[in-house]
């Protein structure tokens, strides 16, 4: 549909790995553990070459002591390419040899509770197949250190062969895959924020520290540079490129009317992504009260830009660019697509209440189903020249909406789920990508649970992701969490926000 493959032009998941670590014990002799290490070989491999698994899973040898265990964590922290880690423990591990690994582990880990066997054997059963096959001893004498360390890891539990287990699996490592980029990840902001919005600002350098991720701002001008850079040759191809993949308008078409206008939105896209390429940077903040230089808004190049993986905000908005970005790497291959998103306006009719979401013009093209069409329109606001934009309706389907806000003394992470759905009607004066959705568990509830929560206007919008992907980011990211679905209750509401703030607090910020 368009001339890009949703984030693999700046992600990859090729050269990733999580390491897969069994523990056990001397005590129970040799021939177990060399069964140990077959079975741990075994599950590892299964898991490992498994297409539904996106990051490949690397076992290593069995651990049976504190010094191999901390050795292997140094050795993980050190590994660029190395995510995280997934813990297995085959027999009773004892958890004080863990200890000093695991405080000493900069990447985050999780724990597999599962059996080499999914069945008792029930006429075979004896003692020397109760000491080896130890998981649920283990397995609770790790969880154990874990709490005692304050590290919450996620705990998976089921055989290893089964589908739900393996699901989970994928998503942890989508999001360790997330929290690996964050760790290098480049905002760049072009000018600043949006004059008097709160929301959209904040600490960058709590974030940093929080997150992994750097915010560095630009004058528009730095941006402008490029743009007035672009080889004539380079936007003739990237026009090229514009009416292979969208349905175009007349006016924009080779010899229509504003051609000109357009070749003006492809100077703006090949300036944009030079300026990003050169410095690395893999989301970015725009705002039409900064547009020194630049004759439009830019709208059709952030919309491809997004399709190629890059993270986005508007108005300034680093957090949500951070964000998107973060979604972006964890959507990767799947379907559904993953866009900035803002909630625009309410559909208030009582048998079918909705948010319609939109923005001015960048949504994302990987949420659209059918080829966009490319349009020019007047955008009354900004002052600048009519910008260029892709047009399309959102597929329906389940989605889910996050937010990352800044509390002062901690980031808190809103996560409402969604159900997109056809607009009753044509929008034929609405020139811009849009999405209906209906909120769980209804538009009152969720609406009211959003404001309460100091959830932001703007949005990472995914149809590919689920809470759980979220979920798990938030927890590698050690940021509160507040889900908003089928089960919220407004009473419940400003209870739990009561009790997060009281536990952070009490916790302290990372």
């Amino acid at each position: 549909m368009v001339n890009s493959t949703p984030g693999r032009q700046v992600n990859g998941f090729e050269k990733l790995e999580v390491w897969f670590l069994t523990g056990s014990q001397h005590l129970y002799g040799e021939g177990a553990l060399r069964q140990v290490a077959s079975d741990a070989s075994e599950i590892a491999g299964s898991l490992g070459n498994d297409d539904g698994i996106a990051i490949r899973i690397v076992p290593k040898p069995v651990l049976t002591t504190s010094d191999e265990i901390y050795r292997l964590c140094l050795e993980a922290n050190s590994d660029a390419g190395c995510i995280g880690l997934m813990t297995w423990m085959h027999t009773f591990s004892p958890a004080k040899m863990w200890i000093r690994g695991l405080k000493a582990l900069h990447k985050p880990f999780m724990q597999l509770h599962t059996q080499y066997g999914r069945d008792i054997p029930w006429a075979s059963l004896d003692m020397d197949f109760m000491n080896l096959h130890q998981t649920a001893h283990g397995g609770r004498e790790f969880g154990f250190v874990g709490e005692r360390l304050r590290l919450s890891p996620k705990v998976v539990v089921g055989h290893w062969r089964s589908e739900s287990v393996r699901r989970q699996l994928d998503t942890w490592c989508r999001a360790a895959a997330a929290w690996h980029d964050s760790q290098e990840l480049k905002i760049a902001r072009f000018g600043d924020n949006m004059r008097n919005v709160a929301v959209s600002d904040g600490d960058k350098v709590s974030a940093e520290i929080g997150f992994g991720y750097s915010v560095i701002g630009y004058g528009v001008g730095d941006l402008a540079e490029r743009v007035v850079a672009a080889a004539p040759s380079a936007v003739d191809e990237l026009l090229e490129v514009y009416d292979a993949s969208y349905r175009v308008a007349p006016e924009l078409r080779p010899n229509g009317a504003r051609r000109g206008e357009l070749r003006e939105a492809a100077r703006i896209e090949i300036g944009l992504r030079s300026f990003l390429v050169s410095g690395g940077f893999k989301g970015f903040t725009t705002t039409f009260e900064d547009l020194h230089g630049l004759s439009q808004l830019p709208g059709l190049a952030v919309q491809r830009l997004m399709a190629d993986g890059y993270g986005f905000g508007a108005e300034g908005d680093w957090k949500t660019a951070a964000l998107l970005r973060s979604m972006k790497v964890m959507a990767q291959g799947l379907d559904g697509g993953t866009s900035f998103m803002e909630d625009y306006t309410y559909h208030l009719d009582p048998d079918r209440p909705a948010v319609l979401g939109a923005h001015m013009l960048e949504v994302c093209p990987s949420t659209a189903g059918d080829t966009p069409t490319l349009e020019m329109h007047p955008l009354s606001i900004g002052g600048k020249a009519d910008p260029a934009r892709l047009v399309f309706d959102v597929t329906a389907g389940p989605a889910v909406n996050a937010s990352v806000i800044d509390l002062g003394d901690r980031f808190r992470m809103i996560v409402g789920e969604v159900d997109v759905v056809a607009a009753e009607q044509p929008l034929p004066k609405l020139p811009v990508a849009r999405a209906l959705w209906q909120p769980r568990p209804d538009l009152e509830t969720a609406t009211a649970a959003w404001i309460m929560a100091g959830g932001a206007h703007h949005t990472g919008f995914s149809k590919a992701l689920k809470v759980e992907h979220l979920e798990d980011f938030a927890e590698m990211a050690g940021v509160e969490l507040f889900v908003i679905d089928e089960r919220t209750r407004l009473r419940d509401v400003r209870s739990e926000l009561r009790w997060n703030s009281a536990f952070y607090r009490l916790a302290g910020s990372p």
